[in-house]
């Protein structure tokens, strides 16, 4: 029997299929056409992005409901960065079962961890508060940090946050980013590619202390930089229980560039 609480995320958590979990997917636009995010491969630099509208969400709600949901969490990418959550907000008012729709202050695998975090608890058959706990529970221990190649891209498209003040000087460096209360903002200024990219690696290691940890190494088209770090860490961190490899897609794409790396740290009980 499927649990009674569903959940449902957007498409920029890039988590694989999981057992109930329901994904409405975001839309890139390119050319005046728009496309789900995962079928887009066109030129990055030349798209833009748009939320789901209530309505796709207001028809996912309704079929989980129908397929027998009682309850439904749904959670989102901050909303710093997109107005998802306010589609998904207006959603639920109608819904024909209570949806309690989460912020999760961040994105990608930093959005990821915390909807794996509430459907392993539906499906062990919580309850909608206690699903909805689970995940804010993730949310609270889970870090993001990433380097991109330069600026410009999260410039252009606003998504810059308190960094915004530092992109002219910062253009001319090799920036290092994290993401604090739902925004993204500079954490370090870095002279070399190589030396950006260890510093990554240091302060994840460092925000994953002693204790038990998953972590997700997230890349745009920087495979081989992200299997080298991937193959680094183990290394380092003597309570990783999880290690996975991500690629991100198109939505951050847009917005990072190609070339961007990142470093997703998640505690929790074994």
């Amino acid at each position: 029997m499927p649990p009674s609480v569903a959940v449902v995320t957007d498409s920029t958590a890039y988590l694989p299929a999981v057992p109930g979990v329901t994904v409405v997917p975001v839309q890139v636009i390119a050319g005046g056409v728009s496309y789900d995010e995962s079928l887009f491969s066109g030129d990055l630099a030349a798209a833009t992005t748009s939320r789901p509208s209530p309505e796709s969400f207001a028809s996912c709600y309704a079929s989980l409901a129908a397929a027998g949901a009682t309850g439904i969490v749904s959670i989102h990418v901050s909303r710093d960065m997109s107005g998802i959550a306010d589609s998904a907000l207006a959603a639920a008012a109608d819904a024909p079962v209570r949806v309690e729709v989460i912020d999760s202050r961040s994105i990608a695998m930093g959005l990821g961890y915390p909807v794996l975090a509430a459907a392993d608890a539906a499906e062990t058959g919580a309850t909608l508060e206690a699903v909805t706990a689970a995940a804010r529970r993730c949310m609270d221990t889970t870090r993001t940090f990433f380097y991109v190649d330069t600026l410009d891209a999260l410039r252009r498209s606003g998504r810059i946050g308190t960094a915004a003040s530092l992109v002219g000087s910062a253009l001319m460096i090799k920036p290092l980013l994290h993401i604090v209360d739902g925004r993204i903002s500079l954490l370090e200024k870095v002279r070399t590619s190589s030396r950006a990219i260890a510093r990554l690696e240091d302060v994840a290691v460092h925000a994953a202390g002693e204790g038990p940890v998953r972590v997700a190494v997230q890349h745009l088209g920087a495979n081989e930089r992200a299997e080298a770090l991937a193959q680094r860490l183990p290394k380092r961190l003597g309570g990783l229980g999880e290690l996975r490899v991500v690629e991100v897609g198109a939505v951050i794409g847009v917005h990072v560039g190609p070339g961007m790396l990142g470093l997703t740290v998640t505690s929790y009980k074994p």
